[in-house]
């Protein structure tokens, strides 16, 4: 007879069941507990109580070919069993959601076996019998979906299972959008990191493909001429906890133009909007630009610095288009040239460009605001320009639609010259014409960030910083490699119709590029059709493109997007902050966004306490309770936010614009938030070990929960800031809420924000809890975070208790 393991303790379920569909779980049913027989005759002793070690996940790999509509997905899988005994089990694959499954096999350890196909009402049952008798709920979010299952044994001891399956799916369309789903959800389910996880979608279309975008993880995508494209996800010693997720749209417009809506009734909407050229423009299309490369060869860039930035500027200059001009300014005490003039991007001129870099040698100080006037003074004025500008020609220079480029790189602070950062901004300021983009690299930890990410911001540009133990030479090619052929200089965005649109991220927008794409997050209000316009220009000519869209009036679907707005816009107002000086419009909106959608990070982790107890939150609704206790570290999260607003430079000013240069920037709104969580772990020097790379709910670096069902960061907790930061990954955003970890429950952060609720209590276990289950589709997710959870529905709180 069959019998259920019930004492696992700690990790519960986890002995049972292991990662979402995309690699399935097994359930363990009848574990051999006795070892085999000796040979020889042993003398009885006293044994130590059978403790069972949950399987572990070894590998997961997903392939993925995506011809037009369909998709036919080969999932390996391996599992390790660390016991001393062999165990039988059952392997369970929950459908995806909504996918039409036509095809479905199953290898495993290289025997074709048959797989049972059970409906949502069947599959439903086996979830809710195993909550009942492993009390734990976490399996309940899978409720509703079909599975397929299949016996395995055995399961041999201090032995690995391989599983190959593979099926066949119709992906959904919307407006023209084509949408990939293969969750990956491991988080609640695996005692260890998996080493190794590796997602690949291959995509061929008829049409051209245009936008390809993850809103989970940040995925590497590689076009191989316009209808053939590969994204790919892979991470070592992770724990993914987000499903993962592809759009992707075939247009035969020029620039594709996607629009994704998510609205509830009675309120504003979100919306995101995809714009790409995608690869196959025509050459006449593409713009030519106008670069100036500006290298610091100051004292401090001696050794690895610059020859890795030589390098960079070398794999540039050999990669300029036919009809571009361009100029290398090299600076340290003073400015030098290589033609004192935009030239064109020939054969001789590039080699005497790349001789003069090769022979860089670090020496002097750093003439910033010298090297910045130098490259701006040659807008426009290419080969003729004679040294003297009358108003006439300034008005011309100020009315070239050429886009003009500069990539400055330094590692130091003006010392010499002009040196006051505000002085250097007003120069840039002056001699800006609207058409600069000058992308700045901070290369080490001694450049002042709040410089160059004002005038990254001034001319629509942008700023990254290279850390000592990153790679200049990357950084640089693989950024030039994007901006490389520009397609639309100067965009702007309209709506027409009965649609008003607010609080887009970004609102200024950047010039679009062959290859990449625009993504653009906003609210609106309204409803129905409307007509979405592009202008800009291409070589000098106003280029205009239409399309028509529909805004839905109420939409549950695409549900991420409400959450992607609140990163960007988290990141924009702590950049305002950081920059420019904080208010209390500033400080309030961020704490309640973050608050809202679990953008929590140690900065706004400061903010949502200190909003707490001026409001004189009650203590069981905190949403941060154990920082909220923990003075010392109260003290620190103070510190930390003070620093985060002042200092420009250093290990501080670098962790401060990395952290909110990830949200503001996010394509996926739990990568970024990991992201912004690594950068303040090495700020204060701690481990990066484990953070995931598709990111998660939850922040870097994960470990079990007190109470067994979620996970949390490791991190080194002896340390202030490490408890910090520890203190700060207690949240979850699960199913369009925030849950914060308040002693032993999850609690809702919606919930603090109401009076006068009604509360209901439901025994985790009871008929009643399963009524609700059954009844109540849309809290499956939050009610699969444990066996104490609260929640606000439908204007009452749901309060479960062991």
């Amino acid at each position: 007879m069959k019998r259920w393991i019930s004492t696992f303790g700690l990790f519960a379920v986890l002995g049972l069941v292991f990662s979402a569909h995309a690699a399935g779980f097994i359930i363990i049913t009848d574990p051999s507990w006795q070892p085999e027989t000796p040979p020889h005759f042993v003398p009885p002793r006293p044994r130590p109580p059978h403790l069972f070690a949950p399987l572990e996940v070894a590998s997961v790999k997903v392939d993925t070919r995506v011809n037009d509509q369909v998709a036919v997905t080969s999932v390996d899988q391996e599992f390790y069993n660390p016991n001393a005994a062999r165990l039988e089990g059952t392997f369970v694959f929950p459908v995806p959601k909504g996918a039409h499954l036509d095809k479905f096999k199953m290898e495993i350890d290289g025997k074709m076996v048959e797989a049972e196909l059970l409906g949502a009402d069947k599959a439903r049952h086996i979830y809710e019998d195993i909550v009942r008798r492993m009390r734990d709920p976490a399996l309940l979010e899978y409720a509703g979906r079909d599975i397929f299952k299949v016996r395995i044994f055995p399961i041999e001891p201090n032995s690995r299972k391989r599983i190959h399956l593979s099926y066949t799916e119709l992906l959904k369309s919307d407006n023209g959008l084509l949408t990939y789903n293969l969750p990956l959800n491991t988080e609640k389910y695996s005692a260890k990191p998996i080493k190794n996880v590796s997602v690949r979608v291959e995509l061929e279309s008829k049409r051209p493909l245009k936008s390809i975008y993850s809103p989970s993880h940040n995925v590497e995508v590689k076009r191989d001429g316009a209808h053939h494209a590969t994204a790919g996800y892979e991470a070592s010693d992770v724990q993914p906890d987000t499903d993962f997720a592809l759009y992707f749209a075939p247009e035969k417009d020029e620039i594709g133009l996607n629009l994704l809506t998510s609205k509830r009734p009675g309120e504003d909407g979100y919306f995101l909007l995809l714009a790409s050229p995608g690869v196959d423009v025509k050459e006449k299309e593409l713009i030519h630009k106008d670069i100036v490369f500006v290298l610091d060869t100051s004292g401090s860039m001696a050794g690895k610095k610059l020859e890795q930035a030589k390098k960079a500027l070398q794999f540039c200059i050999e990669n300029l288009n036919d009809g571009d001009r361009f100029e290398v300014l090299r600076f340290s005490t003073d400015v030098e040239p290589v033609f004192d003039k935009l030239v064109e991007a020939e054969k001789q001129n590039r080699q005497k460009a790349e001789d003069f870099v090769k022979d860089l040698r670090p020496m002097g100080a750093t003439a910033i605001d010298e090297a910045l006037k130098r490259a701006l003074k040659l807008q426009a004025r290419g080969s003729g320009y004679s040294g003297k500008e009358d108003s006439e020609t300034r008005r011309d220079r100020r009315a070239s639609d050429r886009p003009f480029v500069i990539i400055f790189l330094t590692d130091g602070q003006p010392t010499i010259g002009v040196t006051s950062p505000n002085q250097i901004l007003d120069n840039v300021k002056k001699e800006n014409s609207g058409q600069t983009r000058i992308f700045c690299f901070g290369i080490g930890t001694d450049v002042n960030t709040h410089l160059l990410d004002k005038i990254a911001e001034e001319t629509r540009g942008s700023s990254q910083y290279v850390l000592p133990e990153e790679d200049i030479e990357l950084k640089v090619s693989n950024f030039f490699a994007k901006i490389k052929e520009p397609v639309l200089s100067n965009p702007t965005l309209h709506f027409t119709g009965d649609i008003r649109v607010s609080k887009m991220q970004p609102s200024a927008l950047p010039d679009v590029f062959k290859g990449e794409q625009l993504l653009i997050a906003g609210r609106y209000s309204g409803h129905g059709n409307a007509a979405i316009i592009i202008e800009g220009t291409v070589n000098g000519e106003p280029r205009k493109f239409t399309y028509e869209a529909k805004f839905a009036e109420d939409s549950d679907e695409n549900e991420f997007i409400p959450r992607l707005w609140a990163t960007r816009r988290v990141g924009y107002l702590l950049d305002e902050i950081r920059l420019h000086g904080e208010n209390n419009e500033l400080r309030d909106e961020t704490t309640e966004l973050a608050r809202k959608y679990g953008i929590v990070t140690p900065y706004t982790a400061y903010l949502i306490v200190e909003d707490e107890t001026r409001r004189e939150v009650p203590t069981t609704m905190r949403s941060l309770r154990g920082l909220q206790e923990d003075k010392d570290v109260r003290l620190e999260a103070e510190d930390a936010y003070r620093s985060f607003k002042l200092d420009t430079t250093g290990d501080a000013g670098i962790g401060g614009a990395r952290a909110s240069s990830a949200l503001k920037s996010a394509n996926a709104p739990s990568a970024a938030n990991t992201e912004a969580g690594a950068a303040f772990q090495r700020r204060y020097g701690l481990s990066t070990t484990g953070i995931g790379g598709g990111g998660g709910a939850s922040g870097p670096g994960m470990a079990p929960a007190p109470n067994g069902t979620t996970m949390i960061a490791r991190v080194p907790t002896q340390s202030r800031a490490g408890r910090l930061l520890h203190y700060s990954n207690q949240s979850q955003f699960v199913g369009g809420k925030t849950f914060f970890l308040n002693d032993n429950a999850w609690v809702d952060g919606s919930i603090q924000k109401s009076s006068h609720l009604k509360h209901v209590r439901l025994q985790f276990g009871s008929k009643d809890y399963f009524d609700f289950v059954s009844s109540h589709p849309i809290a499956r997710p939050w009610l699969a975070l444990g066996q104490n959870v609260q929640f606000l529905l439908e204007g009452t709180v749901y309060e479960i208790y062991e």
